[in-house]
């Protein structure tokens, strides 16, 4: 069987950041091409960036928050991207903000179809929702590392709630010993 922990990919990282003073969104929006803002709908701007993938939520209080970026690296790229847009608006930006990544969601594989209904009473079910007739995966609550996994029948599944890249690799692992002391991999 192959390693679980080489199927891990990440999906989205999200993080936050802000420029320390309060925004005029309806002027950001007409000076920045390719700006959504409508206030109606959602309270923030939005701005994507392309290379890499990513946009950016961008308020009125000064505050950022990037999403939809697949790394870390890209996540810094992408909010530098957004800061030197906003310097050649002439909003001062200082030189290094400050980034806090907030959440990373990665999927990854088992490799073994899942009895979901002896693993929700197995892995205790203080730690675990499970209701198939809502939702089809069963939601497992981690302590170590501070995760939340989804696990499916189909033995994919779903890490979210890290901070680091090492949480979702830390994670499987601890999965995959606890699936197996339980008889229930494979």
């Amino acid at each position: 069987m192959t390693d679980p922990a080489e199927s891990i990919e990440i999906q989205n990282v999200v993080a936050s950041t802000g420029i320390g003073q309060e925004l005029d969104l309806e002027a950001l929006a007409e000076d920045l091409p390719g700006a959504d803002f409508n206030p109606d709908n959602f309270p923030g701007l939005v701005y994507r960036t392309q290379e890499p993938k990513a946009a950016a939520l961008i308020f009125r209080s000064g505050k950022i928050v990037c999403t939809g970026a697949k790394s870390i690296d890209d996540v810094h790229e992408a909010l530098g991207i957004i800061f030197e847009k906003l310097r050649g608006l002439k909003i001062p930006v200082e030189d290094d903000p400050d980034i806090t990544v907030q959440n990373i969601v990665s999927s990854a594989d088992l490799g073994h179809q899942l009895n979901l209904n002896a693993l929700a009473i197995g892995l205790g079910l203080e730690d675990v929702e499970y209701e198939p007739e809502q939702f089809p995966g069963l939601v497992y609550r981690m302590d170590e590392p501070d995760v939340v996994i989804l696990l499916f029948g189909s033995g994919k599944i779903v890490i979210t709630g890290g901070k680091r890249t090492d949480d979702a690799e830390e994670a499987v692992e601890e999965i995959v010993d606890r699936i197996e002391a339980l008889g229930l991999l494979g």
